[in-house]
């Protein structure tokens, strides 16, 4: 009997997506659940598995082609029940005879006589050495220019994936739609880096994971918006939406490019609870596991170009979110404190908005409430 291989059903903001190499051939036998290929969509990786055991027997889409939702990708006669059970069922699981090597006959020694002695020669009268001729001297041959070395100049034709292609185009369509606009700051981190610094072995024994810097600033973010609750909306036609609820973006790089998971009701999650959900966001984008839903949505971002080395820039927003807080590289640099000249880690942090429902007063106010919390902690634990 032969069962077919569907397409995995699809969110509803994805419509089709691209086969990937199969990673079986026809007359492979397959077992339950292995992944024959891989579906690629504009967020996501998913895993196409086989739904029985059995050999594979038709590919019905190539690598490369575009399918649907429950669109037949393959088909596979069904084994016998128990077959895929029995390791010793499958042709290649077949022990073979082990093979003696033979060892040829030896041959019987042959006596070989002994050669008789050789005749001495007779002695030859010694001739008299002729004189050495006089050496001809020739000239040197001329070498031939070398003519310098050209590299090659070889160019490659890559078909951007769909990740990248989407990309592109909601970037593109960020550029084309919002008024953006971005207003800079720069806090002074030697606050928070000597918090961490008092409590990270205590925080890494209690949690098990590391206390960073993103857990400040999404909580910095939260309460932030919370004030400027402008920041936090989108626009939607004529009309402008307001969010109750903190969805965070969080920019992650992934060997496929970038993807923005989300941390769901980030203001009801404590400190560990975020390091916790980033660290797992970061392992699972580059083993290609985040699912579609962990990427929808959201209400502000957080992109933290520091970990590259950036030391400024200006982020683009994530339509059809309103803000975007660029993170940078922290630097020591020398700054006047009380009147006196001080060397401080800084970090210069960048808000991208969406001018057309953000005014600046809203846009530099949101950004000096989070350089303020993050300049005094105790802000963030007292929602001051």
């Amino acid at each position: 009997m032969l069962v077919d291989v569907k397409a995995p059903e699809l969110s509803e903001s994805v419509q089709s997506g691209s086969l990937l190499d199969w990673r079986k051939q026809p007359g492979d036998f397959v077992r339950r659940d292995e992944v024959l290929t891989d579906l690629e969509t504009d967020k996501v990786i998913l895993e196409v598995s086989a739904p029985v055991a059995g050999v594979l027997k038709e590919i019905c889409l190539a690598s490369g082609s575009e399918v649907k939702a429950g669109d037949v990708l393959a088909r596979i006669e069904v084994a016998e029940a128990g077959y895929e059970d029995k390791p010793g069922d499958k042709p290649e699981d077949k022990p073979t005879e082990p093979v003696t090597a033979v060892e040829p006959p030896k041959s019987a020694p042959v006596a070989v006589a002994a050669p008789e002695p050789a005749p001495t020669p007779a002695p030859t009268p010694a001739r008299q050495p002729e004189p050495a001729p006089l050496p001809v001297v020739q000239a040197a041959p001329v070498a031939a220019p070398c003519k310098p070395c050209v590299p090659e100049r070889g160019e490659r034709r890559v078909q951007m994936t769909r990740l990248r292609q989407r990309i592109a185009e909601r970037l593109k369509e960020a550029q084309n739609t919002a008024a953006m606009l971005t207003t800079f700051n720069e806090i002074n981190m030697q606050p928070v880096m000597e918090l961490r610094t008092r409590y990270q072995e205590r925080f890494q024994k209690e949690h098990g994971v590391k206390l960073g810097f993103m857990s400040f600033f999404t909580k910095a973010v939260c309460q932030a918006l919370k004030v400027y609750p402008l920041v936090n909306a989108s626009i939607d036609g004529r009309d402008v939406v307001y969010h109750d609820y903190y969805d965070i973006g969080m920019a992650v790089s992934s060997e496929r490019g970038l993807v923005v998971p989300i941390l769901r009701n980030a203001d009801r999650m404590s400190f560990a609870e975020i390091e916790k959900q980033i660290a797992d966001f970061g392992r699972r984008a580059n083993s290609l596991e985040l699912t579609l839903e962990e990427m929808e949505g959201g209400t502000f971002t957080l992109s933290n170009g520091g970990i590259f080395g950036s030391l400024l820039s200006t982020p683009i927003l994530n339509p059809p979110q309103s803000g975007v807080l660029g993170l940078h590289k922290i630097q020591e640099r020398p700054i006047a404190e009380n009147g006196q000249v001080v060397i401080r880690p800084m970090m210069y942090v960048a808000l991208s908005y969406d001018h057309r429902i953000i005014d600046g007063r809203e846009a530099v106010s949101f950004l000096k409430a989070v350089k303020d919390a993050l300049e005094d902690p105790a802000r963030l634990l007292l929602e001051l």
